[in-house]
């Protein structure tokens, strides 16, 4: 997968997705990720890229012209016209299904906000969804964008060392991971379950898979509506649920 970033700041994003995981992934070849300076596709020599609003109004507002230029660039460089998406409070918050779904792209490019937004005809023309990261602000759409990105990019073949890395975590099948443990098998005297320490993989599992229903049930008992469950499954989180509403 090829992940381009629209931005006004490459430096920061660079200097987090060079690192670590992703980085790693970017040097094996698993995933191709480039950001732009929005700045190179300015008009004038103090290469602005925002102006007043029409209509008055506080802050300034990001031109379309820029930002159609870079992406149009980008689809150049690439020959393909990548899934544009904007990070914006205003977009559906983003979710590991649809993660699932974006990671089946060949390519998306992400555009990150600044200032009061962008010019509305620049969504129109060319942005194809809209993703938040939470109902929050922030100063810039680089660290949503980087958010994305990380998430996104650990799905991908390749980047981590196998599908069950990401599969068995929390939210991919709409239930919280289970919880883990590591040496000691005592500390302070609090024990590792013994089960986990037993061997038997099959009653592992089965505990793993009853804890996550347990901890969903508890913490975030919203999620258990798109999860499947067996029957049984099913009445220990509603047992669940109504102990935790009891106290």
């Amino acid at each position: 997968m090829r992940i381009d970033i629209i931005t006004l700041f490459p430096e920061m994003c660079e200097a987090v997705l060079n690192e670590s995981i992703i980085g790693r992934a970017q040097k094996s070849g698993a995933v191709e990720i480039e950001c732009h300076q929005l700045r190179e596709y300015a008009f004038d020599k103090h290469r602005r890229v925002d102006d007043a609003p029409y209509g008055g109004g506080m802050g300034m507002l990001m031109m379309a012209e820029p930002i159609a230029l870079c992406f149009e660039d980008i689809c150049r460089k690439t020959n393909s016209r990548p899934h544009f998406i904007y990070m914006s409070p205003q977009g559906k918050t983003l979710t590991q299904e649809r993660l699932k779904e974006l990671s089946a792209l060949d390519s998306v490019c992400i555009l990150c906000g600044h200032y009061e937004g962008v010019d509305e005809r620049l969504i129109e023309e060319y942005i194809d969804e809209e993703i938040s990261i939470g109902n929050y602000v922030l100063t810039g759409g680089e660290l949503p964008a980087l958010v994305l990105t990380d998430a996104l990019a650990r799905m991908i073949p390749g980047v981590l060392s196998g599908s069950e890395c990401f599969e068995l975590e929390s939210h991919y099948n709409s239930l919280l991971e289970y919880p883990q443990y590591t040496r000691p098998a005592v500390w302070r005297g609090r024990e590792v379950p013994p089960v986990l320490m037993s061997g038997h993989h099959k009653n592992v599992e089965d505990f793993r898979r009853e804890q996550s229903v347990i901890r969903t049930a508890q913490k975030r008992p919203e999620l258990l509506e798109n999860a499947d469950l067996t029957d049984k499954e099913r009445r220990l989180a509603e047992s669940v649920i109504f102990t935790e509403y009891k106290k």
